[in-house]
């Protein structure tokens, strides 16, 4: 039997084959790693035709009815999380090709959103820049987060996490959504 040809796609951090076994594929599957992001249909024809398999690893990467019709080898269709806005489920289902996701967490999406808050309001890149120079030792003072308003654009998994820490600095949190509950 032919081996199978697995594509994984958007893995500029060259993470999946670290963060995942793959060895239950081995002998059945051959796994290929794109780390460039292909912004062009074309590019993306050529470089996935002959793939059976696709992981998509971000939402970066669009799959609208006209590259399903282009890529008549493919039967799986893998996401990062289970809601990608940029695959036409419809288009895939007439094309006899399934699309899954994976489980996702909510902690790492939180985690960031706070750090990089955090990184803004106390400076923190700049004050880094002018320690590793020898520069003035805390050239700023930043901003207090307390009595300050966050604003959320929706109050899912991640958004109602997000919002228990900005209240927990004592922050007015206040969230926005087509579908708030």
């Amino acid at each position: 039997m032919e081996k199978l040809r697995c594509a994984v796609l958007d893995d500029y951090q060259g993470v999946s084959t670290k963060i995942a076994d793959w060895s239950s594929l081995s002998g059945q599957v051959e796994v290929t790693v794109f780390r460039d992001h292909f912004s062009r249909e074309e590019e993306r024809v050529a470089a996935l035709a002959s793939f059976d398999i696709i992981v998509v690893m971000r939402e970066r990467t669009p799959f609208p009815a006209a590259l399903f019709a282009r890529l008549p080898r493919l039967r799986l269709l893998v996401t990062t999380g289970m809601r990608n806005a940029a695959i036409d489920l419809s288009a895939a289902a007439a094309h006899g090709v399934t699309v899954c996701g994976t489980a996702s967490a909510t902690e790492p999406p939180v985690e960031l959103t706070w750090a990089l808050i955090l990184a803004l309001a106390r400076n923190i890149v700049g004050e880094n820049g002018a320690f590793r120079q020898a520069g003035p030792w805390q050239g700023s003072v930043g901003v207090d987060l307390h009595g300050k308003r966050l604003g959320l654009l929706g109050l899912g998994k991640i958004g109602s996490r997000v919002a228990k820490v900005g209240a927990a600095f004592g922050m007015d949190v206040v969230a926005w959504s087509p579908n708030l509950t």
